[in-house]
């Protein structure tokens, strides 16, 4: 199975058990406070219906209002300034949740919104994470630099740290000026930064919606915005150290297989250089036409291996020059291990051959001709006996063991 298969499904289960783990620990934490809420809204709403004597449905009215007048009372939600807020937490993903479109257009116009502001709002703060963590290591280098480090060069951990602790740094200011313009606690305003550098924006708890302070405080509205837009820079620079390493660990995997595959293939070429021997073994290490030798190609009995056409076009050339049978054996002895052609030969058929005692010299059946060492593209050559010809023993043994490679 490949590696990237593997660590998909190890994410998978992964993630599952993680989900397990989380859920389990939120029921414990969370399901017996929200019973007693539950239980205390109920006697409240038995309290105010006996009181005031009023009907179920009068309350189910009431309750509505309530809820629907909540929004209000930061002002009005869809003047500039609110409508900017909304459509920063459209872009951002955030998603507060404290205003939504209540018309037919207004919801269609959010949707087509998100669909291109989304992209270009993630683009946007990537490239920014990207510019914070090129100057952080400008900074880092300058530094060491000046305190004559040895290594000056930021590494990948450095980086890391850095934006760490501007993220802390920035939720740990954020949540001071929320504390004091909210009226929050300042775990409470550190669970708000948190929740909306992150995006998840579960609208719990929503700045500028106090004393309408979308319209009366400007100054507070700027610093709002400012903090989201910066926050989420920042953050966007840690999950492009933390994150897309990992993200992209698929992609460079697959790359190194495709290289592997490429290299497999370049070595698959290099073997139509190997040469055969006469006792059937191949030796390796032939890099092309004019590469260096075989190693230890001179002690050992081989054949030099061509095929038909370059061989043919090889022995017009040699009787064009006046070069005899004799003359050709030893010119190829010498440009053998340094001039292999092709590894896969075509073989002499052992039926067709015939060896003649005594002019030692290999012939043809009658109706074949005479045959020399260049018939059929095969050097039959023993650099061990000194050029002498091979003997019929040694001729069988060697077509035997080429039959294998003939194409």
């Amino acid at each position: 199975m490949k590696k990237q298969n593997v660590r998909t499904i190890s994410l998978i289960v992964c993630t599952f058990t993680y989900l397990l783990v989380g859920a389990a620990v939120f029921d414990a934490l969370e399901s017996e406070t929200e019973k007693r809420r539950w239980e205390a809204l109920q006697d409240a709403e038995d309290m105010i219906i006996r009181k005031y004597s009023i009907s179920p449905e009068d309350f189910k009215v009431m309750e509505t209002v309530v809820l629907k007048s909540e929004s209000h009372k930061a002002g009005q939600q869809w003047k500039f300034t609110g409508a900017f807020y909304y459509a920063t937490t459209v872009l951002t993903t955030i998603g507060y949740g404290h205003s939504t479109p209540s018309t037919v257009g207004g919801k269609l116009f959010t949707m087509c919104y998100a669909i291109v502001g989304i992209p270009l709002g993630l683009v946007m703060f990537q490239s920014i994470g990207e510019r914070v963590n090129r100057l952080s290591s400008y900074v880092i280098q300058a530094v060491r630099t000046s305190l004559r480090c040895k290594r000056t060069v930021a590494s990948e951990v450095d980086l890391i740290c850095v934006v760490t602790t501007l993220s802390s740094l920035t939720i740990a200011g954020g949540a001071a000026a929320f504390s004091k313009f909210e009226g929050w606690s300042y775990f409470d305003s550190v669970y708000y930064c948190f929740i909306t550098l992150t995006t998840i924006g579960f609208g719990d708890m929503v700045a500028l919606q106090r004393d309408n302070a979308l319209n009366r405080k400007p100054e507070y509205v700027m610093f709002a915005l400012i903090f989201i837009l910066f926050g989420l820079a920042i953050v966007a620079a840690s999950l492009n150290l933390l994150v897309l390493r990992f993200v992209t660990m698929n992609t460079e995997d697959e790359r190194r297989d495709e290289a592997q595959a490429m290299q497999a293939l370049q070595v698959a070429v290099k073997l139509e250089g190997d040469v055969i021997t006469s006792n059937g073994s191949i030796l390796s290490g032939y890099e092309g036409h004019d590469g260096q030798s075989l190693n230890g190609s001179s002690a050992s009995s081989m054949c030099s291996c061509h095929c038909v056409c370059l061989n043919r076009n090889r022995h017009k050339k040699s009787n064009h020059l006046g070069r005899n049978n004799d003359t050709e054996n030893q010119y190829r002895l010498q440009r053998s291990p340094t001039h292999i052609r092709h590894l896969l030969p075509e073989v002499v058929p052992m039926q067709d051959l015939n060896y003649d005692y005594d002019t030692q010299s290999v012939h043809s059946m009658p109706d074949r001709g005479i045959m020399d060492s260049n018939y059929m593209g095969v050097d039959m050559v023993d650099t061990a006996s000194s050029g002498s010809p091979l003997r019929p023993q040694q001729l069988l043994k060697r077509n035997v063991s080429l039959l294998s490679f003939r194409i």
